[in-house]
Protein backbone atom coordinates (compact mmCIF):
# COMPACT_ATOMS: atom_id res chain seq x y z
CA UNK A 1 0.00 0.00 0.00
CA UNK A 2 1.26 3.32 -0.96
CA UNK A 3 0.11 6.62 0.30
CA UNK A 4 -0.07 9.75 -2.09
CA UNK A 5 2.80 8.20 -3.86
CA UNK A 6 5.30 9.87 -2.21
CA UNK A 7 5.49 7.66 1.23
CA UNK A 8 5.91 3.84 0.89
CA UNK A 9 3.63 2.75 3.97
CA UNK A 10 5.28 1.48 6.95
CA UNK A 11 4.11 -1.95 8.38
CA UNK A 12 5.95 -3.50 11.97
CA UNK A 13 5.51 -3.49 15.62
CA UNK A 14 7.07 -2.06 18.32
CA UNK A 15 8.95 -2.71 20.97
CA UNK A 16 10.58 -0.51 24.15
CA UNK A 17 13.45 -0.73 26.08
CA UNK A 18 12.89 -1.36 29.18
CA UNK A 19 10.12 -4.24 28.34
CA UNK A 20 12.35 -6.16 26.03
CA UNK A 21 15.96 -5.44 26.75
CA UNK A 22 17.03 -6.42 30.29
CA UNK A 23 19.90 -5.68 32.14
CA UNK A 24 18.92 -2.12 32.91
CA UNK A 25 18.98 0.16 36.17
CA UNK A 26 16.68 2.95 36.73
CA UNK A 27 13.52 4.82 38.32
CA UNK A 28 11.49 1.63 38.07
CA UNK A 29 14.06 -0.66 39.05
CA UNK A 30 14.47 1.30 41.82
CA UNK A 31 10.83 1.55 43.13
CA UNK A 32 10.81 -2.06 42.49
CA UNK A 33 9.68 -2.73 39.10
CA UNK A 34 12.74 -5.02 37.80
CA UNK A 35 12.04 -6.68 34.91
CA UNK A 36 15.68 -8.21 35.02
CA UNK A 37 16.28 -10.05 31.74
CA UNK A 38 13.08 -9.04 30.31
CA UNK A 39 13.36 -10.58 26.77
CA UNK A 40 17.40 -10.32 26.22
CA UNK A 41 16.70 -8.20 23.17
CA UNK A 42 19.80 -6.11 24.06
CA UNK A 43 21.77 -9.31 23.24
CA UNK A 44 19.59 -10.39 20.64
CA UNK A 45 18.28 -7.44 18.55
CA UNK A 46 19.24 -9.19 15.39
CA UNK A 47 18.17 -12.40 15.86
CA UNK A 48 14.72 -10.61 16.43
CA UNK A 49 14.90 -8.28 13.78
CA UNK A 50 15.46 -11.20 11.31
CA UNK A 51 12.32 -12.61 12.47
CA UNK A 52 10.80 -8.99 11.70
CA UNK A 53 12.19 -9.28 7.87
CA UNK A 54 10.79 -13.11 8.09
CA UNK A 55 7.43 -11.44 9.08
CA UNK A 56 7.31 -9.26 6.06
CA UNK A 57 7.96 -5.77 8.32
CA UNK A 58 9.31 -3.15 6.60
CA UNK A 59 9.74 -0.72 9.68
CA UNK A 60 10.10 -1.07 13.42
CA UNK A 61 9.86 1.35 16.21
CA UNK A 62 11.99 1.03 19.24
CA UNK A 63 13.21 2.80 22.15
CA UNK A 64 16.52 4.12 23.57
CA UNK A 65 16.86 4.10 27.74
CA UNK A 66 18.17 7.27 28.85
CA UNK A 67 19.56 5.53 31.54
CA UNK A 68 22.57 3.40 29.35
CA UNK A 69 23.10 6.61 27.92
CA UNK A 70 23.70 8.92 30.97
CA UNK A 71 23.87 6.54 33.69
CA UNK A 72 25.39 9.53 35.74
CA UNK A 73 24.40 13.42 35.20
CA UNK A 74 26.64 15.09 32.73
CA UNK A 75 28.66 12.19 31.69
CA UNK A 76 27.66 9.90 28.37
CA UNK A 77 28.39 6.21 27.59
CA UNK A 78 29.99 6.12 24.33
CA UNK A 79 29.64 2.41 24.34
CA UNK A 80 25.83 2.43 24.82
CA UNK A 81 25.33 5.11 22.12
CA UNK A 82 27.32 2.85 19.68
CA UNK A 83 24.95 -0.72 20.39
CA UNK A 84 21.79 1.43 19.42
CA UNK A 85 23.90 2.40 16.44
CA UNK A 86 24.62 -0.93 15.47
CA UNK A 87 20.81 -1.49 16.25
CA UNK A 88 19.93 1.30 13.47
CA UNK A 89 21.98 -0.49 11.35
CA UNK A 90 20.93 -3.68 11.90
CA UNK A 91 17.47 -2.70 10.86
CA UNK A 92 18.06 -1.04 7.83
CA UNK A 93 20.68 -3.54 6.57
CA UNK A 94 17.10 -5.70 6.80
CA UNK A 95 15.39 -3.35 5.14
CA UNK A 96 13.29 -2.12 7.96
CA UNK A 97 12.98 1.56 8.61
CA UNK A 98 13.73 2.41 12.52
CA UNK A 99 11.27 4.38 14.11
CA UNK A 100 13.31 5.95 17.01
CA UNK A 101 11.34 6.66 20.40
CA UNK A 102 13.41 8.96 22.63
CA UNK A 103 11.49 8.76 26.27
CA UNK A 104 9.36 5.59 27.00
CA UNK A 105 8.42 5.78 30.52
CA UNK A 106 11.63 5.20 31.96
CA UNK A 107 14.28 7.80 33.38
CA UNK A 108 18.20 7.55 34.73
CA UNK A 109 18.17 7.57 39.04
CA UNK A 110 19.76 10.42 38.97
CA UNK A 111 17.24 12.61 37.08
CA UNK A 112 14.40 10.76 38.81
CA UNK A 113 16.38 12.12 42.27
CA UNK A 114 16.68 15.25 40.82
CA UNK A 115 12.61 15.61 40.56
CA UNK A 116 12.21 13.90 37.41
CA UNK A 117 9.62 15.98 34.74
CA UNK A 118 8.92 18.64 37.87
CA UNK A 119 12.65 19.68 38.12
CA UNK A 120 12.85 23.32 37.03
CA UNK A 121 15.93 21.63 35.14
CA UNK A 122 14.10 19.03 33.53
CA UNK A 123 14.05 20.58 30.15
CA UNK A 124 17.82 21.45 30.17
CA UNK A 125 18.55 17.79 30.80
CA UNK A 126 16.20 16.43 28.53
CA UNK A 127 17.37 18.86 25.85
CA UNK A 128 20.86 17.87 26.30
CA UNK A 129 20.23 14.21 26.45
CA UNK A 130 18.54 14.65 23.21
CA UNK A 131 21.68 16.67 21.31
CA UNK A 132 24.35 13.91 22.32
CA UNK A 133 21.43 10.43 21.00
CA UNK A 134 20.88 12.74 17.48
CA UNK A 135 24.75 13.99 17.01
CA UNK A 136 25.14 10.03 17.26
CA UNK A 137 22.86 8.36 15.05
CA UNK A 138 21.92 11.30 12.29
CA UNK A 139 20.58 9.31 9.71
CA UNK A 140 17.62 8.28 11.65
CA UNK A 141 14.74 9.74 9.80
CA UNK A 142 11.74 9.43 12.19
CA UNK A 143 12.00 10.56 15.78
CA UNK A 144 9.03 9.78 18.85
CA UNK A 145 10.49 12.39 21.60
CA UNK A 146 8.14 11.19 24.05
CA UNK A 147 5.64 8.34 23.94
CA UNK A 148 2.11 8.65 25.74
CA UNK A 149 2.93 11.95 27.98
CA UNK A 150 -0.57 12.03 29.67
CA UNK A 151 -0.21 8.29 30.62
CA UNK A 152 2.63 8.95 32.38
CA UNK A 153 1.74 12.25 34.33
CA UNK A 154 -1.90 10.56 35.17
CA UNK A 155 -0.51 7.24 36.54
CA UNK A 156 3.24 8.70 38.26
CA UNK A 157 1.21 11.69 39.87
CA UNK A 158 -2.43 10.90 39.31
CA UNK A 159 -3.00 7.13 40.61
CA UNK A 160 0.43 6.95 41.78
CA UNK A 161 0.90 3.41 40.63
CA UNK A 162 4.04 4.56 38.93
CA UNK A 163 7.56 5.95 39.70
CA UNK A 164 7.81 8.66 41.10
CA UNK A 165 4.40 7.48 42.96
CA UNK A 166 2.76 10.51 44.11
CA UNK A 167 -1.19 10.06 44.36
CA UNK A 168 -3.40 13.04 44.02
CA UNK A 169 -0.76 15.45 43.71
CA UNK A 170 -2.21 18.13 41.45
CA UNK A 171 0.76 20.37 41.76
CA UNK A 172 3.03 17.74 40.38
CA UNK A 173 0.76 16.81 37.66
CA UNK A 174 0.48 19.45 36.17
CA UNK A 175 4.32 20.67 36.53
CA UNK A 176 5.31 17.63 35.09
CA UNK A 177 2.59 17.78 31.75
CA UNK A 178 4.56 21.64 31.47
CA UNK A 179 7.87 20.44 31.03
CA UNK A 180 6.48 17.56 28.93
CA UNK A 181 5.21 19.73 26.74
CA UNK A 182 8.57 22.35 26.66
CA UNK A 183 11.01 18.95 26.39
CA UNK A 184 8.73 17.96 23.44
CA UNK A 185 9.56 21.53 21.34
CA UNK A 186 13.19 21.60 22.20
CA UNK A 187 14.09 18.47 21.30
CA UNK A 188 12.62 18.84 18.36
CA UNK A 189 14.19 21.84 17.49
CA UNK A 190 17.64 19.94 18.06
CA UNK A 191 16.59 17.16 16.13
CA UNK A 192 15.82 19.22 13.21
CA UNK A 193 19.14 21.05 13.79
CA UNK A 194 21.13 17.96 13.45
CA UNK A 195 19.08 16.56 10.36
CA UNK A 196 16.61 19.07 8.88
CA UNK A 197 14.83 16.55 7.18
CA UNK A 198 14.08 14.17 10.10
CA UNK A 199 10.13 13.99 10.86
CA UNK A 200 9.27 14.59 14.43
CA UNK A 201 6.08 13.69 16.18
CA UNK A 202 5.16 11.95 19.68
CA UNK A 203 3.45 9.21 20.47
CA UNK A 204 -0.56 9.98 21.96
CA UNK A 205 -2.67 7.32 23.64
CA UNK A 206 -6.02 8.10 22.72
CA UNK A 207 -8.99 6.06 24.28
CA UNK A 208 -12.50 5.70 22.20
CA UNK A 209 -15.67 6.50 24.23
CA UNK A 210 -18.68 5.27 23.35
CA UNK A 211 -21.83 7.60 23.44
CA UNK A 212 -23.56 7.39 26.68
CA UNK A 213 -25.80 9.41 28.53
CA UNK A 214 -24.11 8.74 31.90
CA UNK A 215 -23.18 12.20 33.72
CA UNK A 216 -19.93 11.03 34.80
CA UNK A 217 -19.05 9.03 31.67
CA UNK A 218 -19.48 12.25 29.34
CA UNK A 219 -17.17 14.46 32.26
CA UNK A 220 -14.33 11.10 31.73
CA UNK A 221 -15.11 11.86 28.21
CA UNK A 222 -14.80 15.73 27.98
CA UNK A 223 -11.53 15.20 30.05
CA UNK A 224 -9.71 12.82 28.28
CA UNK A 225 -10.43 14.46 24.88
CA UNK A 226 -9.58 18.20 26.46
CA UNK A 227 -5.94 16.72 27.52
CA UNK A 228 -5.26 15.17 24.40
CA UNK A 229 -6.14 18.53 22.41
CA UNK A 230 -4.36 20.61 25.30
CA UNK A 231 -1.32 19.08 24.55
CA UNK A 232 -1.20 18.52 20.60
CA UNK A 233 -2.65 22.41 20.15
CA UNK A 234 0.60 23.05 22.36
CA UNK A 235 3.21 21.42 20.32
CA UNK A 236 1.50 21.78 17.13
CA UNK A 237 4.38 23.70 15.06
CA UNK A 238 6.54 21.18 16.40
CA UNK A 239 5.42 18.03 15.35
CA UNK A 240 5.48 17.20 11.46
CA UNK A 241 3.31 14.00 12.10
CA UNK A 242 1.15 12.46 15.43
CA UNK A 243 1.29 9.01 16.39
CA UNK A 244 -1.38 7.38 17.71
CA UNK A 245 -1.64 3.94 20.15
CA UNK A 246 -4.73 3.14 20.34
CA UNK A 247 -5.85 -0.25 22.20
CA UNK A 248 -9.12 -0.14 23.94
CA UNK A 249 -12.55 1.87 24.15
CA UNK A 250 -14.56 2.64 27.23
CA UNK A 251 -18.00 3.10 28.56
CA UNK A 252 -20.39 3.20 31.51
CA UNK A 253 -22.68 0.27 31.17
CA UNK A 254 -21.90 -3.30 31.25
CA UNK A 255 -19.12 -4.78 28.89
CA UNK A 256 -20.32 -6.49 25.80
CA UNK A 257 -17.30 -6.95 23.52
CA UNK A 258 -15.12 -9.30 23.42
CA UNK A 259 -11.94 -8.83 25.75
CA UNK A 260 -8.11 -9.62 26.09
CA UNK A 261 -6.58 -11.19 28.69
CA UNK A 262 -6.52 -7.55 30.76
CA UNK A 263 -10.27 -7.42 30.71
CA UNK A 264 -9.39 -4.65 27.65
CA UNK A 265 -12.78 -4.29 25.51
CA UNK A 266 -12.10 -5.13 21.84
CA UNK A 267 -13.53 -2.62 20.08
CA UNK A 268 -11.36 -2.48 16.12
CA UNK A 269 -14.04 0.83 15.12
CA UNK A 270 -12.68 2.84 17.95
CA UNK A 271 -9.62 3.53 15.72
CA UNK A 272 -11.82 4.66 13.17
CA UNK A 273 -13.16 7.01 15.45
CA UNK A 274 -10.21 8.32 17.23
CA UNK A 275 -8.43 8.65 13.55
CA UNK A 276 -11.45 10.83 12.50
CA UNK A 277 -10.77 12.82 15.14
CA UNK A 278 -7.07 13.81 14.68
CA UNK A 279 -7.68 14.78 11.42
CA UNK A 280 -8.58 18.02 12.32
CA UNK A 281 -4.41 18.45 12.77
CA UNK A 282 -3.53 18.15 8.94
CA UNK A 283 -0.80 16.28 9.82
CA UNK A 284 0.66 12.54 8.67
CA UNK A 285 -0.71 9.97 11.24
CA UNK A 286 1.44 6.66 12.41
CA UNK A 287 -0.38 3.94 14.57
CA UNK A 288 2.67 3.73 16.77
CA UNK A 289 0.83 0.99 18.87
CA UNK A 290 -2.19 -1.15 18.24
CA UNK A 291 -2.03 -5.06 20.31
CA UNK A 292 -3.80 -7.09 22.41
CA UNK A 293 -2.68 -9.30 25.70
CA UNK A 294 -3.33 -12.41 24.30
CA UNK A 295 -1.70 -15.99 25.84
CA UNK A 296 -3.48 -18.43 24.01
CA UNK A 297 -3.51 -16.39 20.59
CA UNK A 298 -7.41 -17.20 19.88
CA UNK A 299 -7.87 -13.43 19.51
CA UNK A 300 -4.80 -11.81 17.79
CA UNK A 301 -5.19 -12.39 14.31
CA UNK A 302 -9.70 -10.91 14.10
CA UNK A 303 -7.52 -8.22 16.32
CA UNK A 304 -5.43 -7.18 14.04
CA UNK A 305 -7.34 -7.99 10.70
CA UNK A 306 -10.40 -5.77 12.65
CA UNK A 307 -8.45 -2.85 13.37
CA UNK A 308 -6.06 -2.72 9.85
CA UNK A 309 -9.95 -2.75 7.92
CA UNK A 310 -11.10 0.26 10.21
CA UNK A 311 -7.76 1.98 9.67
CA UNK A 312 -8.72 1.56 6.05
CA UNK A 313 -11.65 2.73 6.18
CA UNK A 314 -10.50 6.05 7.53
CA UNK A 315 -7.87 6.49 5.03
CA UNK A 316 -10.61 5.97 2.36
CA UNK A 317 -12.42 8.84 3.93
CA UNK A 318 -9.17 10.93 3.90
CA UNK A 319 -7.63 10.23 6.82
CA UNK A 320 -3.64 10.44 6.24
CA UNK A 321 -2.74 7.77 7.76
CA UNK A 322 1.53 6.40 7.18
CA UNK A 323 2.08 3.23 9.25
CA UNK A 324 0.71 0.30 11.41
CA UNK A 325 3.01 -1.11 14.03
CA UNK A 326 1.55 -3.77 16.24
CA UNK A 327 2.03 -3.89 19.88
CA UNK A 328 4.38 -5.45 20.98
CA UNK A 329 6.93 -7.51 18.21
CA UNK A 330 7.85 -9.85 21.59
CA UNK A 331 6.68 -10.41 24.76
CA UNK A 332 7.71 -8.01 27.37
CA UNK A 333 7.34 -7.03 30.62
CA UNK A 334 3.96 -4.61 30.98
CA UNK A 335 5.04 -1.89 33.51
CA UNK A 336 3.37 -2.64 36.92
CA UNK A 337 1.58 -5.83 35.51
CA UNK A 338 4.95 -7.83 35.54
CA UNK A 339 5.60 -10.45 32.74
CA UNK A 340 2.11 -11.69 32.49
CA UNK A 341 0.31 -10.03 29.71
CA UNK A 342 1.25 -11.30 26.56
CA UNK A 343 1.16 -9.03 23.49
CA UNK A 344 4.08 -10.58 21.16
CA UNK A 345 3.92 -11.61 17.53
CA UNK A 346 6.59 -13.74 18.93
CA UNK A 347 6.03 -15.69 22.17
CA UNK A 348 8.97 -15.68 24.26
CA UNK A 349 10.36 -18.32 26.91
CA UNK A 350 11.60 -16.27 29.67
CA UNK A 351 13.44 -19.05 30.94
CA UNK A 352 15.39 -19.93 28.02
CA UNK A 353 14.52 -17.18 25.75
CA UNK A 354 14.01 -20.01 23.29
CA UNK A 355 11.86 -17.50 20.36
CA UNK A 356 8.65 -18.94 18.48
CA UNK A 357 6.57 -16.99 15.84
CA UNK A 358 2.96 -17.18 17.10
CA UNK A 359 -0.12 -18.29 14.40
CA UNK A 360 -1.02 -14.98 14.27
CA UNK A 361 1.88 -13.37 13.20
CA UNK A 362 1.66 -15.25 9.86
CA UNK A 363 -1.57 -13.91 9.71
CA UNK A 364 -0.54 -10.26 10.01
CA UNK A 365 2.37 -10.72 7.17
CA UNK A 366 -0.34 -12.22 4.91
CA UNK A 367 -2.49 -8.99 5.72
CA UNK A 368 0.41 -6.48 4.80
CA UNK A 369 1.34 -8.62 1.49
CA UNK A 370 -2.26 -8.16 0.13
CA UNK A 371 -2.66 -4.71 1.88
Amino acid sequence: MKQNNKNFFLWGAATSSYQVEGGIKNDWTRAGFDSGRAADHYSRFKEDFDLAKELGHNAHRFSIEWSRIEPEEGKFDKKEIEHYRKVVTALQERGLEPFVTLWHFTNPVWFAESGGFESPKAVFYFERYINFVTENLKDVKFWITINEPMVYTKNSYWLGIWPPGRPLSPLSYFRAIKNLIQAHKKASVVIKKVNPRAQVGIAKNIIYFEEDKHPWHYLQKLGEYWWNEYFLNKIFDHQDFVGLNYYFHKHIRRETHPVSDLGWGIYPEGLYQVLGVLKKYNKPIYVTENGIADAKDEKRAQFIKDHIDWMKKAMAEGVDVRGYFYWSLLDNFEWEKGFGPRFGLIEVDYKTMRRKIRGSAYLYKYFIKHS
